[in-house]
């Protein structure tokens, strides 16, 4: 009656064990804090629920994360940083627009100039 009603065999553990969507992605950066140790010695994170572990951390640790693995499970990742910090390639992104933006107001600047001559 139970396998008519439910499509399957009754009791516990029959059938396809589904796993929610993983809260990460591959390639990502995550600002985590280091909660525990795992057996290997390796930093162990939580992003919503989901372990992530980090080679080379201690409890207590705030860090930023580039996520390098991702299983059923767990993730791994590796530290890239201090939490809150920039990476590198942000910064020169950063300092890139900001030499383009002075050049646009010399630019600027020389045309108005110019302008004024004119009249």
């Amino acid at each position: 009656m139970y396998r008519e009603k439910h499509g399957r065999r009754g009791g516990r553990n029959f059938g396809p064990r589904r796993f929610p969507p993983k809260p990460v992605e591959l390639g990502k950066e995550y600002d985590v804090e280091i909660l525990e140790t795992s057996r290997r010695g390796e930093g162990i994170a939580r992003i919503e629920g989901l372990v992530c572990f980090v080679p080379n951390t201690k409890p207590g640790e705030h860090v930023r994360i580039r996520i390098t693995r991702i299983s059923r499970r767990f993730a791994e990742a590796e530290a890239i940083g201090e939490a809150g910090e920039k990476p590198a390639k942000e910064e020169a992104t950063t300092e890139q627009e900001e030499a383009a933006e002075e050049d646009e107001e010399a630019t600027t600047e020389q045309e108005e100039a110019a302008e004024e001559d004119e009249i």
